[in-house]
């Protein structure tokens, strides 16, 4: 079978490997879709690691069972969570399961861009849920980059009527957007260095949009010389980070959602900022099975417009290309079909 070797952003290689071994309790998925996320490009988080097939927004078939699996068949529609908690650990007891030990060591083999991958016995347990009928496979991918989003939205605690801004309008600051839309949040506001992204957050649910250097004058003259409640940040910039300072509002919400480069290092006013305001600023990462499996209602309801959201759809053989497209910003989503003819 076909499998993407990922070296770097500019190296991906299509290589030749063996149809998965699987055992009693394990099965294989025919992978039908797998969107490219933006941590995918993050060289410096793997580079030692390389090289590595990547690939993690999986929605495919299934291939083959184990003879024990019980609640899965060959033909069974399914998303695939490549991470999962263990439920029993103090993290996971505390709603914490994004943290949990387990989480962070499971994984499929060999990953998402491939035509088919093994799914373990704690995957098939926990991070498998079926995609309706009349659900395509591309849409469907959206299942686990949505889930990371409300999963930090519920952290945050957005309430109908707060005024939210999203730095960063890529394909998780236009999630957001939707995601705080449908909360009720507003205004939104969205912010991007490029104008085409800032298109799309308004065709997305934003009721403005600014160029990060006007953004702090923009939301106060937005919310009559107050500033936002909540501000989410999807850039990794530090410059982005201080800019989300300049424009919180007193009891305010910070969310890191995009991770800054290695060794990237703040400066704060514990007293100007905490002590005196009470602002909140907090992280998120990743997504717990409950997440997924409320993502992909969402979807499936059209709750949440993913379609339009997908600019390009390749086979594996053009993965480069798609890697290129985002690496690029000229796509705001690429799917990889590894089993396209």
């Amino acid at each position: 079978m076909k499998v993407a070797l990922y070296y770097s952003n500019s190296d991906i290689r299509i290589s030749e490997v063996p149809y998965p071994d699987f055992s009693d309790r394990e099965l294989v998925v025919r992978i039908e879709a797998c969107g490219i996320c933006g941590s995918d490009l993050m060289e410096w988080y793997r580079k030692d690691r390389v090289p590595l097939v990547l690939g993690h927004e999986i929605a495919g078939v299934v291939d083959k069972v184990g003879r024990e699996v019980k609640n899965f068949k060959e033909g069974d529609r399914v998303i695939v969570a490549h991470h999962v908690p263990c439920g029993k650990c103090h993290y996971c007891i505390y709603g914490n399961e994004t943290v949990c030990e387990t989480l962070r060591k499971t994984n499929i083999y060999p990953g998402g861009f491939s035509q088919f991958a093994r799914i373990p016995e704690i995957n098939v347990e926990k991070g498998l849920f079926l995609i309706p009928e009349d659900l395509s496979f591309e849409e469907a991918t959206f299942s686990e980059p949505l889930g990371c989003v409300l999963r930090a939205q519920r952290k945050i605690g957005i309430m109908p009527g707060n005024s939210v801004v999203v730095i960063g309008s890529g394909i998780s600051g236009i999630l957001h957007i939707q995601m705080a839309r449908l909360y009720g949040a507003g205004p939104i506001i969205a912010s991007d260095i490029s104008e085409g992204r800032m298109f799309l957050a308004s065709k997305f649910g934003a009721d403005f949009t600014f160029h990060p250097d006007e953004l702090e004058k923009g939301v106060k003259k937005v919310l009559g010389g107050e500033l936002a409640d909540i501000v989410i940040l999807c850039a990794s910039s530090i410059s982005a980070f201080d800019l989300s300072l300049r424009i919180i509002n007193r009891a305010g919400k910070i969310l890191l959602f995009a991770p800054s480069e290695p060794g990237s290092k703040i400066s704060i006013s514990i007293n100007d900022l905490f002590w005196r305001n009470d602002t909140l600023i907090t992280t998120s990462y990743a997504a717990s099975p409950f997440d997924y499996s409320l993502a992909l209602r969402l979807i499936h309801l059209k709750k949440v417009n993913v379609k339009e959201m997908i600019t390009h759809v390749l086979g594996i053989d053009e993965i480069q290309e798609g890697f290129d497209l985002m690496g690029k910003g000229e796509s705001l989503k690429v799917i990889i079909k590894p089993n396209k003819i």
